[in-house]
């Protein structure tokens, strides 16, 4: 369970300290809880930027899911923004951070 939480903890701090960097892979862990159905915020266009949609972390210390807002970035030329999401494995679900991708 500590590597869960060791894992969990350096996603989120990846996540948060590197967003002008391209992440090559994206970083998995597991966890035993589904998470809620996603909120769908309204942000409107804004020249120049990109919504980055918001999503669900895991919060170890809660044994929760917590909603974390969405946000702009500037766009980048030649990249697109592919969102963050869960995905189910073998039943415990796994968090693929989101990240640029080149075009």
């Amino acid at each position: 369970m500590n590597i869960r939480k060791t894992l969990l903890a350096f996603a989120v701090a990846a996540s948060f300290a590197s967003p002008l960097a391209v992440q090559a892979a994206s970083i998995r862990f597991n966890v035993d809880i589904a998470p809620p159905a996603p909120v769908y915020e309204q942000m409107p266009a804004r020249a120049g930027y990109v919504v980055v949609p918001g999503y669900y972390k895991f919060d170890s210390q809660r044994h929760a899911h917590t909603w974390v807002k969405g946000k702009y970035e500037r766009a980048r030329h030649g990249q697109h923004y592919v969102a963050s999401n869960w995905q189910q494995q073998n039943g415990h679900y796994g968090f693929n951070a989101g990240h640029w991708d080149k075009d």
